[in-house]
């Protein structure tokens, strides 16, 4: 008796689990869709506002570190959005910009006496 009220409760578990996963899969998807939408917008700003050149060198940027290319995106987004970036950002222009956010990073020295 004992294995077959086990069996009931295992069931039971098991039905409460994939409706608890179904329940969710809604909510999963809209997410997904809104991220997808929210990059797939950050892409057609990024295209509009950068030189081919210019890309090419953040989508290098994006491969060797993803988190500061988003970082960038962001920042020209920003830029764009408040009038402050000329018609297109070039190679040149880019460079320049990263120059500046990197030399507001900070430097470790290390000292040995």
């Amino acid at each position: 008796m004992s294995d077959d009220l086990e069996k009931l409760r295992q069931d039971r578990m098991r039905q409460l689990m994939e409706q608890q996963r179904s329940a969710q899969e809604p909510e999963l998807v809209q997410q997904q869709l809104r991220e997808a939408e929210i990059e797939n917008q950050i892409k057609i700003i990024i295209n509009k506002i950068l030189t081919p050149k210019a890309r090419e060198r953040l989508t290098n940027i994006r491969i060797v570190r993803p988190n500061f290319a988003r970082q960038i995106e962001i920042f020209l987004i920003q830029l764009y959005q408040t009038g402050k970036l000329p018609k297109q950002v070039t190679d040149e222009q880019l460079k320049e910009i990263l120059e500046k956010l990197r030399s507001k990073r900070k430097e470790i020295k290390i000292r040995r006496t």
